[in-house]
C-alpha cells in the first residue's frame, strides 16, 4: 500500500518516555518517507471531538527536549471506553462508530497507538470494526507486558523509587525509624522489587509474595540484633491486607469516583508501629513515578519503538506491537502481546536476588 500520512496517540496513563517515540516516529516518518505525520490528542477522546481534536507536526518535534520532556505533549486519557462510554445521564453507550469516523476524516493510512494492554484491547477493537491498519508500543510502569522484556516508563519509575528509598534512609537512620514507601504497581510488584534491591530495603512487600506480619516483626528484631536502629521497607499499592482485603481510594473525576489502589502504606506502618511498638513513617510516592525527566533507558527504548512502528507501516504489517526483546526491537500480533501478562515471578532472578542479599519478603 502507498502510505501517505498516518496518525499517532498516546493513551492510558503518562509515563516517561512518551515524547521519545512522538519525537521517533516523527523523525523516521517525514525523514526516511516523506510522510506526513498527525498527532492525535488526548487518546480516543480527540477523535470522538468534533471537529477531530489533531495536530499535523511539523520539525519542531524533532527537537532534543523532546528527548527530555515528561508526559506527553499529545496529552493522554485513561477513561472513556468508546463502546462503554459514560454519559452526563448515567447512560453507557457505544461511541466506537464515531471514533472510527474521526479517524476516517483525518484521511490516514495507519495508526501508531501509544499505551498499556486495556488501550491497545480497545485500539485493535476499532481496528478490526473500522479496518484501520494499526501498530502499537507498549508502555506501563508496571512493565507487566509479558510480550516485552521492558515498557516505557518503567526505568523512570524505578529510578525515582529508588532515589527516594535513598532519601528515606538518612532520616530514618538518624531518628530510629521504620520507613514505609509505598509505590505504583497496579497488580504486578515489578517496580517495588526493582527499587527495593537497588535501594536498599530491608522488607519488600509484593502482591505476588503473601506475607505475614510475624514474619516482618522476625526481621525486624533481627535488624535490631545486629545493631540496626532503622528499617526501610517498600510496598506495591496493589498489595492486600494481612487477611486478603484490597485498600483502595475514590477520587473525583468529571463528577464521577474513579477507584484505585491506594492505602497499604499507612496499614503496613500502623500494624508494625501497634505490633512491634517502632516508630514509624509512611511515604505515598504516587505519581512522582509517572513524571519528571526520563531516564537514558526510557529515551532509548522509545525512540527505537518509534522507529520500528514506522518500519512496520512501511512493510504494510499491522496488528503488531512492537517489543523488547535480547537487546534488540521485535514485533508481536498484539492479540497475544496483551494476552501475555507478566507478574512478578516468585522463584524468578530478581527474588532470588533480594533473598540472596538478606532481604525479607514477610513470608
Amino acid at each position: 500500500m502507498a502510505v501517505k500520512r498516518i496518525g499517532i496517540l498516546t493513551s492510558g496513563g503518562d509515563c516517561a518516555g512518551l515524547n521519545a517515540v512522538i519525537r521517533g516516529v516523527y523523525a523516521h516518518a517525514k525523514g526516511h518517507f516523506g510522510w506526513d505525520v498527525v498527532g492525535i490528542h488526548n487518546g480516543t477522546a480527540g477523535l470522538l471531538a468534533r471537529p477531530v481534536e489533531a495536530t499535523e507536526l511539523d520539525d519542531r518535534v524533532l527537537g532534543s527536549d523532546m528527548l527530555r520532556q515528561g508526559g506527553t505533549i499529545l496529552g493522554t486519557t485513561n477513561k472513556g471506553d468508546p463502546f462503554d462510554f459514560p454519559m452526563d445521564d448515567g447512560r453507557r453507550i457505544d461511541r466506537s462508530a464515531e471514533v472510527i469516523d474521526g479517524y476516517r476524516d483525518l484521511k490516514l493510512d495507519a495508526l501508531i497507538g501509544i499505551g498499556g494492554d486495556g488501550s491497545m484491547a480497545i485500539l485493535r477493537r476499532l481496528a478490526q470494526q473500522g479496518g484501520i491498519n494499526l501498530v502499537t508500543v507498549p508502555k506501563t510502569i508496571d512493565n507487566d507486558l509479558g510480550a516485552t522484556e521492558v515498557s516505557i516508563g518503567f526505568e523512570t519509575a524505578v529510578q525515582t523509587a529508588t532515589e527516594a528509598l535513598d532519601h528515606l534512609q538518612p532520616t530514618a537512620a538518624s531518628h530510629s525509624r521504620v520507613m514505609v514507601l509505598e509505590v505504583m504497581g497496579r497488580d504486578a510488584g515489578h517496580i517495588a522489587l526493582s527499587a527495593g534491591i537497588a535501594g536498599g530495603a530491608d522488607i519488600i512487600l509484593i502482591p505476588e509474595i503473601p506475607y505475614r506480619f510475624a514474619a516482618i516483626e522476625q526481621k525486624l528484631a533481627a535488624l535490631r540484633k545486629r545493631g540496626r536502629n532503622f528499617a526501610l521497607i517498600i510496598v506495591a499499592e496493589a498489595v492486600r491486607t494481612e487477611d486478603g482485603q484490597s485498600i483502595t481510594a475514590v477520587h473525583s473525576g468529571g463528577g464521577k469516583g474513579v477507584k484505585t489502589y491506594g492505602g497499604i502504606g499507612h496499614y503496613i506502618g500502623e500494624e508494625i508501629a501497634q505490633r512491634s511498638g517502632a516508630e514509624t513513617r509512611v511515604t505515598v510516592l504516587g505519581h512522582v513515578q509517572r513524571g519528571g525527566t526520563p531516564e537514558p533507558k526510557d529515551r532509548l527504548l522509545g525512540s527505537a519503538f518509534g522507529v520500528h512502528a514506522v518500519d512496520l507501516i512501511a512493510a504494510g504489517k499491522f496488528d503488531r506491537m512492537v517489543a523488547w526483546r535480547e537487546r534488540e526491537v521485535v514485533d508481536v500480533p498484539i492479540e497475544s502481546a496483551i494476552e501475555g501478562y507478566q507478574a512478578v515471578d516468585p522463584k524468578g532472578t530478581l527474588v532470588k536476588t533480594a533473598r540472596g542479599v538478606g532481604i525479607s519478603f514477610g513470608d
